[in-house]
């Protein structure tokens, strides 16, 4: 990407989930716009994965293996963050996964997995990362930013996708509650949800062939055709998308918006 305006400039981010997929493309656009990132994902340090994106992503860009529903493992990001940058003015919790099927299906495995993931990884992202950002949100007139990525599911529901819907309306209102207790104790950081529809993704494909392994389509570019056709703008977001809207809630461009919902969707939720 070319270089931009450079309105991250003097900035720390960290983004989860940042191997693929939104997460990939808010450090892409963060980086561009002249901050410094660190990303987590499940995947080992020394995979290939992560040391192919990482080398396309450049000197201002490191990654740390991290469970994101592990405590332990949140305390040893916050730990790297202040070892090689000392501080951190934007979280992006964006890791997740999706869980579908009837209700009277559902394993409390899977339930409690979704959970620890979806809404206990943005907890332990946010508690953990709170004091060095409460310090560090000081250095601009903003304040420092949670975006915390929610979804369309945690706005409206959807057939079979009770326990994503559950997840990500936690994530909604847990922002909204921080939010509030930021403002109260006037500690400058905001928290802003951030609620993607359909987005061209890795995570979206193999929810689109499970689906179909599942019997609701003979192949995915049937669901995907489906999705497009209920979709106003009538196609699939790209990741670039939710990418731009992160940077807005990562900028001095957002500084008097906290507690907030951006809704990404093309029009899903309109109708």
């Amino acid at each position: 990407m070319e270089l931009l305006a450079q309105r991250l400039k003097g900035r720390v981010a960290f983004i989860s989930g940042g191997l693929r997929g939104i997460g990939l493309a808010c450090a892409t656009r963060f980086l561009a716009e002249g901050a410094e990132v660190v990303l987590s994902d499940l995947d080992a340090e020394d995979s290939d994965t992560a040391r192919e994106v990482m080398g396309k992503l450049g000197q201002a860009a490191s990654y740390i293996s991290a469970n994101v529903a592990k405590e332990e493992d949140w305390e040893r990001a916050v730990a790297l963050v202040k070892e090689r940058h000392g501080k951190c003015h934007v979280l992006v919790n964006n890791a997740g996964i999706d869980l579908t099927g009837p209700v009277e299906s559902l394993s409390m495995e899977g339930w409690r997995r979704i959970m620890s993931i979806n809404v206990d990884g943005v907890f332990l992202g946010t508690k953990h990362f709170v004091p060095l950002m409460a310090e560090s949100g000081k250095d601009f007139r903003g304040g420092a930013s949670i975006i915390n990525v929610s979804s369309i599911m945690g706005l409206v529901g959807m057939n079979e996708v009770s326990a994503y819907n559950a997840s990500k309306g936690a994530v909604r209102l847990f922002t909204k509650g921080i939010a509030i207790e930021f403002c109260q104790k006037k500690t400058p950081i905001r928290a802003n949800s951030l609620h993607p529809g359909f987005v061209e993704t890795p995570l979206l494909k193999a929810g689109f062939q499970r689906w179909v392994d599942q019997g609701f389509a003979e192949k995915p570019d049937d669901l995907v055709a489906g999705v497009v056709g209920a979709t106003p703008i009538g196609r699939l977001a790209q990741p670039e998308e939710l990418a731009s809207a992160a940077f807005f809630l990562a900028s001095e461009d957002s500084s008097y918006m906290t507690g907030a919902e951006l809704v990404i969707d093309g029009g899903w939720t309109a109708q």
